[in-house]
């Protein structure tokens, strides 16, 4: 009965652990969505058929203290005059950085008016000493909150800011 009561009171302790390891707060993924986006890529390439833009080797993404980098990235526009963003989709080693916090993963499509960045395959975010992993990461850049999904690990480290 003893036993009993400890693993009901373990349970109880770490429910709340497990609850916040899927649902985040990303004090440091937070962007504005509004500033403008800048691109700088090794080369550049525009198909006007279906209004997208590629960027290809070494790409930087910024948006104000957002940075994101991957080895390509396709712009997607909302318009025919390509004038305003529609979403980028990003591929090959992807970073999305932050102040304190940075995620990595196998690709990213950021959708830019509603201000939501999703990542897939193999995410690794950190946020300052600690660190969390899984397959899918989706943060609103709005309000810096996001989910983590897909077999969660987070390493937590007591007293860590």
């Amino acid at each position: 009965m003893r036993r009993l009561i400890q693993t009901l009171a373990l349970c109880l302790c770490l429910a709340p652990l497990a609850a916040a390891a899927q649902q985040l707060a990303f004090g440091g993924i937070k962007a504005d969505t509004t500033a403008p986006v800048e691109i700088v890529s090794d080369t550049f390439a525009v198909d006007q058929t279906d209004g997208t833009a590629t960027f290809t080797g070494n790409v930087i993404v910024a948006q104000g203290d957002m940075r994101l980098q991957a080895e390509t990235v396709v712009v997607d526009y909302v318009d025919n005059d390509n004038s305003r963003i529609d979403r980028l989709h990003a591929t090959g080693g992807v970073t999305l950085v932050s102040a304190s916090d940075a995620a990595e993963s196998a690709e990213a499509i950021y959708e830019v008016a509603a201000g939501r960045v999703t990542m897939t395959g193999n995410v690794l975010l950190t946020q300052g000493v600690n660190v969390m992993s899984g397959q899918r990461l989706t943060v609103d850049l709005n309000n810096g909150t996001g989910q983590m999904d897909g077999r969660v690990r987070t390493i937590l480290q007591p007293g860590g800011n």
